[in-house]
């Protein structure tokens, strides 16, 4: 049974997965007949995300075992782990240095580490509630982090952007609305970034300073439902994708943020959405009963 909610990752013709079920799950997309590549079972619990190298060559994914494993997915083996105080809910490769990768977790750390020597380079902490997600702007010299805040001052720190080399924040009240973000995406060429918000829509922020939310501009057809839904970008950044609570995929225009299309994935919430990489119609969804789907 997989993860309600399993977080996806697609490269060329093989997607990954995890599951709550301590596997991540790898994939062939287009093959008739064997579609399960390989599974990974080196957690030892529910493993919350899972991520490609920028070559494909190796997943890193993360969870409630309070580690973050490197993988080999070729070989099949486990080529280093990385230990923390704390459940790992989200990681996320540096976009120009694959050696480099951020965490963050359920005591609201977040951690730059080094592949290369296993440790951590920088660290960011400002007394968050558990980190939901970060993301890196482009050039990664600085990063988004999303926390959750309901229980303290929810127009401080829902959404913070970092210095990434000075390790303090360059702005902690990008986002003042009291609702929490379980989901940040930077757009692939331009200085904005979104965040999935529950109150039922995407914002879009710029990403250059003073980082200002876009108060004329939503995208808002989707349902979130306190479900930890994800969106992303289209490879050429036209189109952004949402899952909703009423298990359809939502595509929106980038530009004007008008509603394009919906597809329906499942009579449950539909969490996470990935675009191929390479094929701009082909995208994957996963859903809340752990099945997933793709689509062209």
């Amino acid at each position: 049974m997989l993860y309600n909610g399993l977080p996806l990752m697609l490269t060329a013709h093989l997607l990954a997965s995890a599951g709550m079920d301590h596997l991540v799950c790898i994939w062939n997309v287009w093959s008739r007949d064997q579609k399960k590549a390989r599974v990974l079972n080196f957690h030892n619990a529910a493993v919350k995300d899972v991520k490609w190298s920028q070559q494909g060559h190796s997943l890193l994914s993360c969870g409630y075992d309070c580690k973050s494993r490197l993988i080999d997915v070729e070989k099949g083996f486990e080529t280093q782990v990385f230990s923390e105080d704390q459940i790992v809910g989200v990681i996320k490769f540096h976009p120009d240095n694959s050696n480099l990768f951020l965490s963050g977790g359920s005591k609201g750390h977040i951690r730059l580490w080094d592949i290369r020597t296993g440790k951590v380079v920088h660290s960011f902490n400002r007394n968050l509630g558990p980190i939901l997600d970060v993301e890196f702007t482009i050039g990664g010299k600085q990063f988004i982090s999303s926390s959750d805040v309901s229980g303290s001052n929810v127009s401080e720190n829902s959404i913070i952007v970092w210095d990434v080399s000075r390790q303090v924040p360059l702005s902690s009240q990008v986002y003042v609305e009291a609702y929490t973000c379980p989901c940040v995406r930077r757009h692939p060429y331009e200085s904005t970034f979104v965040a999935q918000s529950n109150g039922n829509y995407i914002a879009i922020f710029t990403s250059n300073p003073p980082f200002r939310l876009n108060k004329y501009k939503r995208y808002e057809s989707h349902g979130v439902s306190g479900f930890p839904i994800k969106c992303n970008f289209s490879l050429d950044g036209k189109r952004l994708a949402s899952g909703s609570s009423d298990g359809c995929i939502y595509l929106y225009d980038y530009q004007s943020s008008n509603f394009v299309q919906k597809i329906k994935t499942s009579d449950q919430a539909c969490i996470d959405v990935a675009f191929h990489p390479v094929m701009p119609n082909a995208i994957a969804s996963c859903s809340w009963d752990g099945s997933i789907s793709v689509f062209e």
